[in-house]
């Protein structure tokens, strides 16, 4: 396998890896958004659907989690989660599409299959409008993408702990569906062939937890 192909599967099977609750606003840093909080004390869990697990069996590929991130199984399948390291953004409770911030993950996934075994750490995702996209390194090399998933955020169900106003609170994002943007669709059928999965296929949901505390106002 070619070392070009050998990227693409890594994005194939890694990419729901680096949705995640927060993301970034392309061009800007927290740093230079004073209206940017902190998001601590998190974990986000990526559950993948059959869809994708039909994916997975077609490249005969395991899934194994890098600790501190762990596999989870239970009755309603197969998960990946990852303590959130840090984050910033601004979960937008009260208009959850227009979430937006950056997050780094800790732990990571090695993927082997008969040909290739493909180990992803340094899980540095973004958001902004609605679409998931991220950096993360691949068999030691870094990886840069573009946009990966379709994250739909209104599809979630989200909570919130109560809180005066500009105090810390404890928000939980569950179940929002990942599906895949166009450029990751095209890049999977350039690759393989013709996908068995289109960009309306629910891929993977993902449901995060964190600790949100407001900016200094």
């Amino acid at each position: 396998m070619s070392t070009t192909r050998r990227t693409v599967l890594s994005g194939a099977l890694a990419a729901p890896l680096l949705a995640r609750f927060a993301g970034s606003a392309a061009g800007a840093t927290p740093n230079d958004d004073d209206k940017w909080g902190t998001i601590s004390d998190g974990w986000v869990e990526i559950r993948w659907t059959p869809q994708a697990q039909a994916q997975l069996d077609r490249f005969e590929a395991t899934v194994e989690a890098i600790a501190p991130a762990r596999l989870v199984k239970d009755s309603q399948g197969v998960a990946l989660r990852f303590p959130l390291r840090s984050g910033t953004g601004d979960p937008s409770p009260a208009d959850l599409p227009q979430a937006q911030g950056n997050g780094l993950l800790d732990g990571g996934v090695t993927v082997r299959t008969p040909t290739v075994q493909l180990q992803v750490t340094s899980l540095n995702g973004t958001l902004q409008d609605g679409q998931a996209f991220g950096t993360c390194v691949v068999n030691g090399v870094d990886v840069g993408m573009r946009s990966v998933f379709r994250c739909g955020l209104d599809e979630g169900a989200l909570a919130a702990d109560p809180a005066p106003p500009g105090r810390p609170l404890t928000l939980r994002l569950s179940g929002a569906p990942l599906r895949p943007s166009g450029e990751a669709l095209e890049a999977f059928t350039s690759a393989f062939g013709e996908a068995a999965f289109t960009a309306d296929t629910v891929l993977a949901h993902v449901t995060a937890e964190g600790r949100y505390t407001p900016p200094k106002q």
